[in-house]
């Protein structure tokens, strides 16, 4: 059965790439905007559920794997950093303190509508930085396309101290709760089939 990636985003392309899960990718086209009184796990799911849904009127079969991610620091939610000097306050922020990462994920079976869905939490503590670091890591521009400002999957993995959870959810894409969801949505699973068995 066909996967359709609700994403443009190179890294979750390239996660799905890494256990050999063939996948076509469309970017959904929603509104991202939320009630800012929902609770955050309940403004992660909607947004997934919403991107989602907006991919799967597009196909009449198949599953759809839509995700939403965000930072989380003291009960405020940090999102993609609107320029230069936002993401150097994010990072201020960040700094010598530990944080929230929470991911939603939703699968859609276009043809039935059903839906399987769960949420990973990650806790990533972040190093004492300077205003020099922060300065340098900004400058690189790798803060401005990510939630709470950092990658650490790039760059931004040398301001990490450590993290308690899924490393993959930081990401993007927590590919543990992924391989629950198939599971539970009867897909075949890629362990033990070589690449290209798929589906098979």
């Amino acid at each position: 059965m066909k996967l359709i990636l609700a994403s443009a985003s190179p890294r979750r392309a390239a996660l799905l790439r890494q256990v050999a899960v063939p996948f076509e990718a469309v970017e959904p086209l929603v509104d991202e905007e939320v009630n800012e009184k929902l609770e955050p796990r309940d403004v992660v799911m909607h947004l997934a559920l919403r991107k989602g849904h907006a991919v799967s009127r597009s196909f009449k079969e198949g599953v759809i794997l839509a995700a939403d991610t965000v930072v989380l620091h003291r009960g405020e939610i940090l999102g993609k950093p609107a320029g230069y000097a936002d993401a150097r306050c994010m990072l201020r922020r960040l700094s010598g303190d530990s944080h929230d990462v929470l991911t939603a994920l939703v699968l859609l079976d276009a043809a039935s509508g059903r839906i399987e869905s769960g949420i990973s939490e990650t806790k990533v503590w972040m190093k004492q930085l300077t205003d020099e670091q922060i300065d340098a890591y900004t400058a690189g521009g790798e803060p401005l396309d990510k939630a709470g400002a950092y990658g650490i999957q790039g760059k931004g993995a040398l301001l990490i101290e450590k993290i308690d959870g899924c490393y993959f959810n930081v990401v993007g894409l927590p590919l543990g709760l992924l391989y629950d969801l198939m599971r539970r949505m009867g897909l075949p699973t890629w362990l033990n089939r070589k690449d290209g068995d798929y589906g098979k």
